[in-house]
């Protein structure tokens, strides 16, 4: 996935991976009468967008009034779109395509899987394509104002050596995840603990990724996962010490998580020092931008300005 995208959406690559084993309840708010319910600069947000993103904030397991928290991420979002249209650094529907597809590939899934996951949780494609696009478009947008605003790869690595720096390298990581199921229902402490024992004796059987099937055939209630390739800066916070200190061909210690039990695997861990690695390197510095203190600020006259009316 391209842009600042690559980290904003990690967690919701971890919350997606989670939901997926499970099966969603069709979600009719998408199919009830729309009605326009807020208007932020003449840009209407109807009861079906914020239906929808109420069904994205399910889908990442937010807690608290959805419906509030969803009408004022619509809100601030429709003012970080407009404000990129303007300054013209508005993420293209290309763009966003490919980040939709390589984050589907992410989760192992064809994009029309992931349009069916998406559809099922009520969410929809085009829904999540357009949280795509503020995710980014806005970090540019905050790039442009305090002067960071290269957006191209090759912008990126001619700004980082123009600064001195030598082109950067990363660790670039070929991952499976093993899964030891916890259904729901039947969630304890001990149940909880006694699946961790389980994998702790499973890790010591595992060496490399190339006969883990074989390995997990016949366990009860375990399952594999193809990560695929993950750079070092994508790799999810609760995961990221982990797996920096697991040696290729090892496991990371088990973790418990709403799945269950799981561990990663580490298939191979290489050094690469190429445009991607810089572009990967130079974002990862930055990824915070959109939420940072100046951010904040430009949103707050942003909102300040706006004519925002709530029906």
């Amino acid at each position: 996935m391209t842009s600042s995208a690559i980290f904003r959406l990690t967690g919701l690559l971890l919350a997606l991976t989670l939901a997926l084993p499970m099966s969603f309840a069709p979600m009719r708010a998408a199919n009830a009468a729309s009605e326009i319910k807020i208007i932020v600069n003449n840009q209407a947000i109807t009861s079906v967008d914020i239906a929808r993103r109420a069904a994205f904030l399910r889908l990442q397991r937010t807690g608290g009034n959805l419906n509030q928290k969803a009408r004022e991420q619509l809100i601030e979002e429709a003012l970080k779109l407009q404000e990129a249209a303007r300054i013209r650094v508005l993420a293209s529907d290309s763009q966003v395509d490919a980040s939709y597809e390589r984050f589907a590939a992410s989760n192992n899934l064809s994009a029309k899987q992931m349009n069916q996951v998406l559809n099922q949780a009520g969410v929809t494609p085009k829904h999540f394509k357009s949280f795509i696009r503020v995710q980014m478009s806005w970090p540019r947008v905050v790039g442009a104002v305090t002067g960071g605003g290269g957006i191209s790869t090759q912008d990126l690595v001619t700004k980082m050596l123009e600064r001195g720096d030598d082109k950067p390298s990363t660790t670039e990581y070929f991952l499976q995840q093993v899964v030891l199921v916890v259904p729901a229902n039947k969630r304890s402490n001990a149940v909880l603990n006694a699946r961790k024992r389980e994998a702790d004796q499973l890790r010591p059987r595992i060496q490399g990724c190339d006969n883990t099937a074989s390995t997990i055939t016949g366990l009860r209630d375990v399952s594999l996962r193809q990560l695929g390739r993950v750079m070092k800066p994508e790799l999810p916070p609760e995961w990221k010490p982990l797996i920096e200190r697991t040696d290729a061909g090892g496991t990371t210690s088990a973790r418990i998580t709403e799945r269950g039990v799981e561990f990663i695997i580490v298939c191979s861990a290489k050094t690469v020092s190429d445009d991607k690695a810089a572009e990967m390197v130079f974002r990862a510095e930055n990824a915070d931008a959109g939420d940072s203190a100046e951010a904040k600020k430009y949103l707050a006259e942003l909102r300040k300005r706006a004519v925002i009316a709530n029906k």
